[in-house]
């Protein structure tokens, strides 16, 4: 069928007849991939490919001769063929000054040549094309047209075949989901007939998923029925056997004894009267048929228990007729059941009883519940109490059709009840005895008292909480308990009051209250619950908490003056070294040589400050931490073949890891910091002799570590051991402290462990400490495990690096001057065009005056207004396309969100960190745009 007149890309029915092909963005197919190659071959040019059209793009399918990309409509010709009848030949671009300027003319991959066929539906949509390219002017001959058009058609064909397949699958998957997840069982057997021609067994042929459920057998597929039940009850075959035989389909219930089950079945023949097939479908009944026998039962005992009780029980019809009684009316009339049954009420009461009851009888008739106490004369003669109930039944279309008599003899009870009003009265007189001395407890106690209902409102309060937090009694009743716990806390509060709603106890849960005046009162509670209440007792401890924290705030101003001393000495260290190397470069008569050392002492000197900056921020916590996904076990071996150049040959390293991958996410360069750090300790301590094992734990909970709470997990704990001289006890609680350190001086910093608690609380984790003078030590890093990352993950992960590239326009946004200026150097000697802007809504401004100017942000994160991190949050939400790198060498927003999905480069960075970083970055958006002709002051904004 011919394409229809003109080619509009944003046709809605020609879009539709592409998108029922679902071939857009699919990954490559060898079948297209070939006829791109044969097109290539046919034609005899180096480049073809096969492309797909949609509203605003054109994507390629496959390709010969360069890479699959998607390109803007207006690169090509290949709209252009689709608009033309036939073939599109185009045999020298560059002869024609419209299409010479066509951009894959004059950039890559400079076409000279060009041949076109649209790719067109049954119904005469053109969706794409097939063509081939040269760069060089050529022709084609009339074979190489007959043979290209072929082709054309024969990419139609193969998308229609693939529709097809498609369309079967998921026809062929409905199916298959309808047998699998039907409730009732079913299956399809082949019949086994005897010499005689009786059924004697059956091989199953298929079963669904409920097959197993409903019959206990599983694997049958292939086998026979009396290989799994060899006394399986021949009248089951009898019936398959005739079904088989005879084409009529059975419905019956029935008993599988040797399979202890009733089932409900309907068999019927399948696939023709000579292949002996059955295909039944059945239930389990056996709960239902149980539940049958069960109730017959029942009602027999109800029988037994109806007569063996001392009440009296009948039911009367409307006709005030005797239904049903129990034995106990032999009791109480002196006639049995089956005598009392069929008469009437005025029969078996008398007229004057049953004019007594007359009213309470017309009242259940009419559908009321009625109770009433009457008196009962026995046949002894003797006058008795009875406690009689009249309940309403009523029949299938809801009308009343009688009711049910239950009468209590009570003669006892009311006699008791005598005896006990006394009883109760005396008991009232010691009970207000006891309250008044409850009161005096409760008023004169300087415990906080309170009662609560479960839903949390305040019943009563004592005068202590008046006291202690000021409100009045009137001011606290009714209002919730936790209207007077601090807003902070309130969740926390929820949290550890929940197990109240079990009717457990809490204990010891120290809550902030508010006073009436405002201030805050630190209260330890402690609250039972009892007959349906919360009884709350709480212990006023803000003077006690307040000691604690001024002695708190001692220790810590302690820690602070040696933390400063500490990083005062190591910082003046560094720094006089790379002073002393400065001013020895200074000189003119230098060597190269002594000028070569020199400037490598300040490199190293440097890298030693950026080492011990990431130190005192992992102590902190503050350090920015790339988190990925990897496997432990692996990353120990890993650190285990190379703990041996750390610790020596003396010292023996062994691993006890489980067989199977353990994931976590982590810091991975972090983390073997933290191992090595952990190693050297454990050399030191061993004197450079001894033994280091390594052993990993997975799936446990953390224990409270310190007196911090544990965590249920699942986490890994990696232990390392020693075989050294152990850790005093004394220094057990500082060894995690900066700076502090057993060693001589000048051979330990004091930073390491710290850098591993800092390492291990950032990453959600922590580590734990176990050792013995004489007896080693057991370092037991604790990191919270994670399930196995997908396959895509890893794969990207994987790939190599490539070399960073030049000609990036690159808008900088840093406020320092002396980092802005040095910024910009870098980037114009790495051969791109750096725009310098200082704050971040001037970058805004910039990016608003040109938005489509610059290939990559490269912003600080902390400056004053704007932060370099709500900046790329900013870019991220209004221009999603353009990448954003962020530099810091401290933040605690990035050390808090490791997840912020942005690239970092930590402070202090080289030339080379930062041009791989800015070049994989830009690499997402695609090509660079090019630079502008006139670059002067490129590094001014």
């Amino acid at each position: 069928m011919p394409c229809p007149s003109g080619f509009e890309p944003r046709n809605p029915q020609r879009l539709a007849a592409l998108q029922a092909y679902a071939i857009l963005d699919t990954p490559p197919e060898r079948a297209f991939d070939e006829i791109a190659e044969m097109a290539a071959q046919a034609c005899g040019t180096p480049m073809a490919h096969i492309t797909f059209v949609d509203a605003d793009r054109q994507w390629i399918k496959a390709a010969v001769g360069h890479a699959r990309q998607a390109m803007p409509l207006e690169h090509g010709f290949c709209t252009e063929a689709m608009r033309t009848d036939g073939i599109l030949l185009l045999p020298d671009l560059t002869a024609e000054p419209d299409r010479a300027a066509n951009a894959l003319v004059t950039g890559e991959p400079h076409l000279r040549f060009y041949a076109g066929v649209a790719l067109v539906t049954p119904d005469g949509w053109a969706i794409g094309t097939l063509c081939v390219l040269d760069r060089e002017p050529r022709t084609l001959t009339d074979q190489q047209v007959f043979v290209l058009k072929a082709l054309a058609r024969a990419v139609m064909t193969q998308l229609e075949s693939r529709c097809a397949e498609a369309t079967l699958r998921r026809t062929e998957e409905r199916h298959r989901s309808l047998f699998a997840f039907l409730n009732a069982g079913f299956c399809i057997v082949e019949m086994i007939f005897s010499a005689e021609d009786r059924a004697v067994d059956y091989r199953f042929l298929e079963v669904n998923a409920a097959f197993e459920r409903q019959t206990g057998l599983a694997d049958v597929v292939g086998r026979t029925m009396r290989d799994f039940v060899p006394g399986h009850e021949q009248h089951w075959f009898d019936l398959y056997g005739q079904v088989a035989r005879t084409g009529q389909s059975v419905r019956f219930e029935q008993q599988a004894g040797s399979l202890g089950r009733w089932y409900d079945v309907h068999a019927y023949r399948v696939d023709g009267p000579m292949r002996n097939r059955v295909a039944i479908l059945f239930n389990d009944i056996t709960e239902r048929r149980r539940s049958e026998m069960v109730l017959q039962a029942r009602e027999a005992e109800l029988r037994l228990v109806a007569d063996a009780m001392p009440v009296l029980i009948a039911f009367i019809d409307r006709n005030l007729v005797y239904q049903f009684a129990n034995a106990a009316y032999e009791t109480w009339t002196g006639q049995s059941a089956a005598q009392v049954v069929g008469r009437t009420v005025t029969d078996l009461l008398g007229a004057e009883a049953f004019e007594v009851r007359r009213p309470a009888i017309a009242r259940a008739l009419a559908g009321e519940e009625i109770r009433h106490e009457w008196a009962w004369t026995f046949p002894d003669g003797e006058s008795r109490t009875a406690d009689t109930r009249y309940l309403p039944r009523r029949g299938p279309d809801g009308q009343v059709d009688g009711f049910y008599v239950f009468a209590h003899d009570i003669s006892e009870r009311k006699r008791v009840e005598d005896l006990l009003q006394s009883r109760t009265e005396r008991l009232e007189a010691q009970v207000a005895a006891q309250s008044r001395d409850r009161d005096r407890v409760w008023t004169l106690s300087p415990v906080l008292k309170l009662v609560s209902d479960r839903d949390g409102r305040v019943q009563a309060v004592n005068p202590s909480w008046s006291r202690a937090l000021g409100w009045s009694e009137g001011e606290t009743l009714g209002r919730a308990a936790l209207d007077f716990v601090a807003d902070p806390e309130r969740e926390a509060a929820r949290s550890a009051l929940r197990p109240l709603c079990e009717d457990r106890r809490v204990e010891d849960v120290e809550l902030a209250c508010v006073t009436h005046s405002g201030d805050r009162r630190r209260v330890l509670w402690t609250v039972v619950p009892e007959d349906g209440l919360f009884y709350g007792f709480g212990r006023d401890i803000t003077e006690q908490r307040q000691a604690e924290e001024a002695l708190r705030q001692s220790q810590k101003l302690e820690a602070i003056g040696q933390l400063t001393g500490g990083v005062a000495h190591d910082f003046n260290n560094l720094l006089t070294i790379i002073r002393s190397s400065v001013e020895f470069l200074r000189r003119p008569d230098l060597a190269e040589e002594r000028r070569r050392r020199y400037l490598d002492a300040v490199s190293d000197t440097v890298d030693r400050a950026a080492k011990l900056t990431g130190q005192l921020l992992a102590f902190a916590r503050r350090q920015a931490l790339k988190p990925q996904v990897f496997d432990i076990c692996t990353r120990l071996r890993s650190i285990a073949d190379m703990l041996d150049s750390v610790t020596g040959a003396r010292i023996r390293v062994t691993i006890d890891l489980p067989e199977t991958p353990r994931y976590v996410r982590a810091d991975e360069s972090q983390f073997e910091t933290a191992l090595i750090n952990m190693a050297v300790n454990a050399r030191d301590a061993m004197d450079g002799e001894g033994g280091l094992t390594l052993h990993l734990d997975a799936d446990c909970p953390m224990p409270p570590i310190r007196g911090h709470a544990g965590a249920k997990g699942p986490f890994v704990a990696v232990r390392v051991s020693d075989t050294g001289a152990g850790i005093p006890a004394p220094d057990l609680g500082r060894i995690f402290e900066p700076f502090f350190t057993t060693k001589e001086v000048g051979k330990g910093t004091g930073l390491g462990l710290s850098q591993v608690i800092g390492f291990a609380k950032q990453s959600g984790g922590d580590i734990d400490v176990a050792s013995a003078l004489g007896g080693g030590t057991t370092f037991t890093l604790y990191l919270p495990q994670v399930a196995a990352p997908a396959m895509a993950e890893a794969a990207r992960d994987a790939q190599p690096e490539a070399e960073p590239q030049r000609g990036l326009c690159i808008l900088v946004v840093e406020d320092n001057l002396g980092v802005g200026r040095f910024c910009t150097q870098i980037l114009e000697d790495l051969g791109h065009a750096p725009v310098w802007t200082k704050s971040a809504e001037e970058a805004l401004a910039e990016l608003d005056t040109t938005p489509d100017r610059f290939d990559v942000v490269f912003s600080d994160v902390v400056m004053p207004g704007m932060g370099g991190f709500a900046l790329a949050r900013q870019l991220q939400t209004t221009r999603p396309d353009l990448p954003v790198v962020l530099t810091s060498g401290y933040s605690h927003v990035l050390a808090k969100d490791d997840a912020h999905g942005f690239a970092l480069v930590r402070k202090p960075y080289s030339a080379a960190q930062l041009a791989q970083v800015l070049y994989e970055a830009a690499k997402r958006r695609g090509p660079p745009k090019p630079l502008p002709i006139a670059a002067e002051g490129a590094a001014q904004a």
